[in-house]
């Protein structure tokens, strides 16, 4: 006489269906990820009082900044094996000759000693050469070689900025450069305060 037969989908005694182990797998998941991000016992978990992160001007500049950097830096790298800071050194070269490192330091927001590295990786190349100035200053000069690979460059940067404007109008654009020119000439002009004060707060005696 013939035993009747489970049903197909049917595990044996003691087997788990595959929806079982499933189940087991992610209940096993979940418990070492509960196990891996417990945080420590002094740890902040809630969200606490802070910037809106949609709506604070210096972040959105931030973000559109560091976006422009990273393209602009891949793209050179890529091409001509420059850094930006590189490209801004000849950049300013091209529109002051004979500017100093302190100068090109000034003219373009950066710390003197990230411009004096990239002058001497733009000076080792041949790319600008720098002669004997009055008081012991060093002006500098892009050499036939620094115009060639400033021209070859100067689409690939002009290229950032189309992006961030291509849907702007003619008005919106001009009032951009008005805002930024504003902002930038207030933050300059606003010194930074002594001690870690704040422009709201008086240093701690």
């Amino acid at each position: 006489m013939d035993l009747p037969r489970p049903p197909r989908n049917t595990p044996a005694p003691g087997v788990n269906s595959p929806d079982q182990d499933k189940e087991k797998t992610h209940k096993a998941s979940r418990s070492r990820v509960r196990r891996k991000h417990a945080p420590p016992p002094n740890a902040v978990t809630e969200p606490v009082p802070t910037i809106d992160p949609d709506n604070f001007i210096p972040r959105l500049l931030a973000l559109v900044s560091n976006a422009l950097v990273w393209r602009e830096s891949t793209l050179l790298r890529e091409h001509v094996g420059l850094g930006t800071n590189d490209w801004r050194v000849l950049s300013s070269l091209a529109i002051y000759p004979g500017a100093s490192a302190t100068e090109v330091s000034e003219f373009v927001g950066l710390n003197k000693a990230v411009i004096s590295k990239s002058v001497n990786v733009l000076a080792s190349r041949g790319l600008i050469v720098l002669s004997d100035g009055p008081r012991g200053s060093r002006p500098m000069y892009l050499t036939r070689a620094g115009v060639e690979t400033h021209d070859a460059i100067y689409p690939l940067s002009v290229s950032g900025q189309d992006i961030i404007i291509d849907d702007l109008t003619e008005e919106e654009i001009s009032e951009f450069k008005r805002i930024l020119r504003l902002m930038t000439a207030r933050i300059r002009e606003t010194p930074v305060p002594s001690n870690g004060a704040t422009p709201e707060t008086e240093p701690e005696a």
